[in-house]
């Protein structure tokens, strides 16, 4: 991507995607999706290819309960800033470049949850979390009667970088989101509207098996 292709994202992007951004920022910490500052939003903007693309991420070490001009910052597809900047992307930054070089997605939620984090324990022997038949599984487009999933969990490394490889091995396209163990859940969309929507779906699913795991035993 040229630096007048950046430029031009600037002046016309920017704003708009860093107010979608809080919108959902605030929504998310109403819910106490974000404690201690943990979890990351993203949205990418302008245009795209796999080898080549910018997105706004959460800036590094904020409250996320609070809004202020340094929430976010633009990137590139190395996760490096593209505009001069003391802010510091998000430390998974690299896990956002990464799937939206996979899938081409527009906008990338991770939260961290009670639920969330449990499951991924629960269930991390089979490297998956398995959904049987739920209604909210139509959330992500499959609309088989009694159909049934598997929500991908991966290693969670203090070195983010080792990270990436299992992302790119085990992402499926048919589900948008990814586990890190005992860490939270990435959930991705066409925008912020679907990416919001799959997140909350995921959410639901990963209560409910958790909690059936507990009535079955």
């Amino acid at each position: 991507m040229s630096e007048l292709q950046r430029k031009l994202i600037l002046l016309e992007e920017k704003q708009r995607i860093y107010r979608e951004l809080s919108a959902v920022k605030a929504d998310f910490a109403s819910r106490g999706w974000f404690p201690g500052t943990s979890g990351n939003l993203s949205m990418r903007v302008g245009d795209y290819s796999p080898e080549s693309f910018t997105f706004a991420v959460t800036a590094s070490g904020k409250d996320k309960a609070a809004s202020t001009p340094e929430d976010f910052l633009l990137v590139d597809e190395t996760g490096k800033a593209c505009e001069p900047t003391a802010l510091k992307p998000s430390a998974e930054t690299l896990i956002h470049c990464e799937i939206y070089r996979l899938t081409g997605c527009g906008a990338i939620f991770h939260i961290h949850s009670v639920f969330n984090s449990l499951v991924s324990e629960l269930y991390w022997d089979r490297r998956a979390v398995p959904i049987e038949g739920v209604e909210l599984i139509k959330a992500f487009n499959i609309w088989d009667e009694e159909a049934v999933i598997d929500v991908p969990i991966v290693s969670n490394f203090a070195d983010i970088p080792r990270i990436v490889p299992e992302v790119t091995d085990r992402l499926n396209p048919r589900i948008p989101g990814i586990l890190l163990r005992k860490h939270g859940i990435y959930a991705w969309g066409r925008d912020a509207f679907e990416a919001r929507k799959h997140l909350e779906a995921f959410e639901f699913l990963f209560e409910y098996a958790y909690r059936l795991k507990l009535v079955r035993g």
